[in-house]
C-alpha cells in the first residue's frame, strides 16, 4: 500500500539535517497524515523518509523570558488546542486547529506539517498570519527566521531550503498581548472536511473599548496562498464600533482577495463568504475583547 524506500528515525534535529543532506531525495515525516497520503497516491512513491516524530526539542510549547510564545512543529493539533499557554495567550489558534479533520487526524497531524505543506486550506494558517507568526528554520547553514506571510511561495510551495527543517513557530508578545481573536471555517460538512473558506480575525480595542486600535484579518482558500488583508485592516484602524465597521471590513477584504472557482465553490460564492465571515469573525472578536457594536 505504501511504496517507500526506507525510513530513518532521526535522533535529533542535527541528525535529521545530516540525513537529509546525505540523501536529497529524502522526505521529512512526523505525524504522517499528509505524507502517507501522498505516498499512497504515488506522488512521493519510492522516496526515503526521515522521521522527526517525537523529538523532544520539536515537541514542546514554551514561553521565552521576553514573552515570545514558541510552538514546536511536532506538537499535534490536539495538544496545541489543550495546552494551557495556548488557551491563555492565543485561544483562537487552539480553536482553529481543533477544526482540522476529525479526532484521529488531530491526534497525529502536527501544526508544523500543516504549515509546511503549503496548502491554502490549512486551518492553522489564517490565525497564525493574524498573529504575525514567524517560522524558525534550521539547516546546514544554521538557523534563520521567516515571517509566515513570506514563507508561502505559491500553491503547495513554501520557502524551505534543501535539508532544512521547521524547528519552531514563534509569536512575539506584542503580537498577542491585548488582542482577541476568532476563526470561522466554512465547509460543506460540519466536521472532517477541508475548508471552502477560512477566516481569522484578531482585534485590539482602544482603552475605552469604543473603537478599533488594530485589526488583523486573514483568509484561507481566498487566494493561491493564505492571505492577509492589509487594506481592510488599515481602513478599520481607529474606526468606532458600529455596523458601518463590519460592512467596511467585509467589502474591503473582498476587494483584496483572489479566490478561484473549484468543485467545492465558485469564485462568486467565496467572495460572498469573505464578506460575511469577516463580518461574523470581527463581531465575535470585538465581543471577546469586551466591546459592543452599536447598531
Amino acid at each position: 500500500m505504501y511504496d517507500l524506500e526506507r525510513i530513518y528515525r532521526a535522533k535529533g534535529v542535527a541528525d535529521a539535517i545530516a540525513a537529509l543532506e546525505r540523501d536529497p531525495r529524502a522526505v521529512v515525516i512526523c505525524g504522517g497524515s499528509d505524507v502517507l497520503i501522498r505516498i499512497r497516491e504515488g506522488k512521493l512513491a519510492g522516496r526515503p523518509l526521515v522521521s522527526i516524530h517525537g523529538l523532544p526539542e520539536l515537541s514542546e510549547i514554551r514561553l521565552e523570558p521576553d514573552g515570545t510564545l514558541v510552538i514546536g512543529p511536532a506538537v499535534p493539533f490536539a495538544q496545541v488546542t489543550g495546552h494551557p499557554l495556548i488557551q491563555r495567550l492565543v485561544p483562537a489558534l487552539g480553536e482553529a486547529v481543533d477544526q482540522a479533520g476529525g479526532p484521529q487526524l488531530r491526534n497525529v497531524g502536527t501544526i508544523g506539517g500543516n504549515v509546511c505543506n503549503g496548502a491554502t486550506s490549512a486551518d492553522s494558517a489564517p490565525t497564525l498570519l493574524t498573529l504575525n507568526a514567524v517560522v524558525e528554520l534550521t539547516g546546514p547553514q544554521g538557523v534563520r527566521r521567516a515571517p509566515l506571510a513570506e514563507f508561502y511561495l505559491g500553491p503547495g510551495r513554501v520557502d524551505l531550503h534543501p535539508a532544512e527543517l521547521c524547528t519552531a513557530i514563534r509569536i512575539a508578545r506584542a503580537d498577542y498581548e491585548g488582542f482577541f481573536g476568532h476563526y470561522i471555517k466554512y465547509a460543506q460538512r460540519n466536521a472532517m472536511d477541508i475548508a471552502t473558506l477560512g477566516c481569522a480575525v484578531h482585534v485590539k480595542l482602544n482603552p475605552e473599548k469604543t473603537a478599533v486600535e488594530a485589526l488583523r484579518l486573514a483568509f484561507g482558500v481566498a487566494a493561491p496562498t493564505p492571505i492577509r488583508c492589509h487594506g481592510a485592516e488599515a481602513q478599520a484602524a481607529d474606526h468606532r464600533l458600529d455596523g458601518v465597521l463590519l460592512d467596511l471590513v467585509g467589502n474591503a477584504a473582498a476587494a483584496e482577495v483572489n479566490p478561484r472557482t473549484s468543485w467545492r465553490a465558485s469564485r462568486e460564492f467565496r467572495l460572498q463568504l469573505v464578506r460575511e465571515l469577516s463580518r461574523r469573525a470581527l463581531a465575535e472578536a470585538v465581543r471577546r475583547a469586551g466591546g459592543v457594536l452599536d447598531a
